[in-house]
């Protein structure tokens, strides 16, 4: 079975508008069509009735009769009222005076065809018993004694005085088309906002595009289209980003968990490392008992070198997975840079981790920033110490370079050798070294730097390394300034 059509909403709505009114101008038409009528033949009979009264003043005048019908003749001679004819009739019935052929004082003679009632004298269009039409007037004297009856044939010409003029239909006719068309527009602009709502509901349905925003009217219900369009749109909107912050958080979550696993493979193959060499020279102590005293001393001191090598390692694991998962519960305060490099220059005598290497440092006093002491003792500690293991200079330092309203900028370098253009990169990836074999024999754990990079991070900064010009690495990195809560 076939789909029925269903009629579109502004039909729906202008049609029975349209019937209502096609109802009511037809009503009209037809009220004011009888009115015009009447008042066309009252026009008409108006002139009868003139003749009627003057004939009857006339008579109560006592007055001769002829003179009057002589100028009535004259008067209506080319006129539509040409040939009327003028019967006045006693009590009793008797013709006393005729102006053309007599009327007959009874209805007997001629046929009612139609009756016309206006005010007190009743005119009708009647026939003879020759088909002849007579538009008839009669008035009764005072006294009532005299009777006058008066008569026009009825011809084309009166016919044509009655009815109401073609132009007159067609200016009704027009007045209808202009208000129906006016109708019809302005039911077009009520529902363009449903049309569109309706496209915009098939087109949000489907997958397709609404064009038609700016096509909504300048009306309430346009305005409330349009913030329903808005509203989906904001929606659409809404769940795109929701889409957008799942993909990136389930890639993020993907990553990690890459990143763990890289991570954990990596201490795996860190870890065994040692392991393997304490093992090996537990088991050639273990395995030689009368062992010399000079060899078992440097086993064990190979196997100590390698348990602090495993214990830093560790460490520095440790200080990694609290970057990264602890961050929120880093205590964050007022820390003074100046003080804090130089407990750093204080101490090196007695921790040697710069090796033989000059430390200086630029930093004013008062310079606070915003985080954590152990934090970014451990993060210089750990750029003194890439330095002293692998840049092979004289010199390290560090100074303030520049500030904002928000940051301090600091520059750490050294006079070493620098790295590779193509090592600059990943120098802050975990494990990663420029010389794997190089830095396994100097107790590098492959965390240092990542270390240096993630507490920047966790403490709202950044940080940067290049190639000093004058040779050796620079590294440039940033951290906010301490404000007080209460200020």
């Amino acid at each position: 079975m076939g789909l029925k059509r269903r009629i579109n909403y502004h039909l729906r709505l202008f049609l029975p508008i349209a019937l209502c009114l096609c109802v009511v101008f037809g009503f009209i038409i037809w009220y004011q069509y009888k009115r015009e009528a009447e008042y066309r033949a009252e026009i008409l009979t108006q002139q009868l009735d003139l003749i009627n009264r003057r004939v009857l003043r006339a008579y109560e005048e006592d007055q001769t009769l002829r003179p009057f019908n002589a100028f009535i003749a004259s008067y209506f001679s080319g006129s539509r009222f040409e040939g009327v004819r003028i019967s006045v009739y006693n009590t009793e019935g008797m013709l006393r005076y005729s102006l053309g052929i007599p009327i007959p004082y009874e209805d007997g003679d001629m046929a009612v065809v139609k009756q016309i009632d206006s005010g007190h004298s009743p005119r009708r269009v009647v026939k003879d018993r020759d088909d002849n039409l007579y538009l008839v007037s009669s008035n009764l004297s005072d006294d009532g004694r005299v009777k006058v009856v008066t008569a026009m044939p009825y011809s084309s010409d009166m016919d044509d005085a009655i009815e109401i003029d073609t132009t007159v239909w067609l200016i009704i006719l027009a007045c209808m088309v202009a208000t129906l068309l006016v109708t019809y527009y302005f039911t077009r602009m009520l529902t363009r906002s449903v049309t569109l709502l309706k496209d915009f509901a098939y087109r949000a349905a489907t997958g397709g595009r609404f064009t038609g925003f700016d096509k909504f009217p300048r009306n309430e219900l346009g305005d409330i289209s349009r913030e329903i369009v808005t509203l989906y749109r904001e929606r659409e909107s809404a769940i795109e980003l929701i889409k957008k912050e799942r993909k990136v958080t389930i890639h993020a979550i993907e990553e990690k968990a890459r990143v763990t696993k890289q991570m954990t493979n990596n201490i795996n193959h860190e870890i065994k490392t040692p392991v393997g060499i304490i093992r090996g020279y537990l088991e050639s102590i273990l395995g030689d008992p009368d062992m010399d005293v000079e060899t078992r001393t440097r086993f064990l001191q190979r196997m100590l070198s390698n348990v602090e090598r495993l214990t830093n390692l560790l460490n520095d694991v440790s200080t990694m997975t609290r970057l990264e998962n602890g961050s929120d519960k880093i205590a964050v305060n007022k820390v003074d840079m100046y003080d804090l490099v130089y407990q750093i220059e204080y101490d090196m005598p007695a921790s040697n981790i710069a090796g033989s290497m000059e430390f200086s440092f630029d930093i004013p006093m008062e310079c606070y920033v915003n985080g954590n002491y152990g934090l970014l003792h451990g993060m210089i500690c750990g750029l003194i110490r890439n330095s002293a293991m692998y840049s092979g200079g004289t010199k390290i330092g560090m100074r303030l370079i520049s500030e904002s309203e928000r940051f301090y900028v600091f520059a750490y370098y050294d006079n070493g050798t620098g790295v590779a253009e193509e090592h600059l990169p990943h120098l802050f990836e975990r494990f990663y070294r420029i010389d794997s074999g190089r830095s396994r024999k100097q107790g590098g754990t492959g965390l240092g730097l990542p270390i240096v990079r993630g507490t920047i991070m966790t403490l709202g900064g950044t940080i940067s390394v290049h190639n000093r010009s004058t040779g050796g690495l620079e590294f440039i990195f940033s951290l906010p300034k301490w404000h007080d809560p209460e200020e």
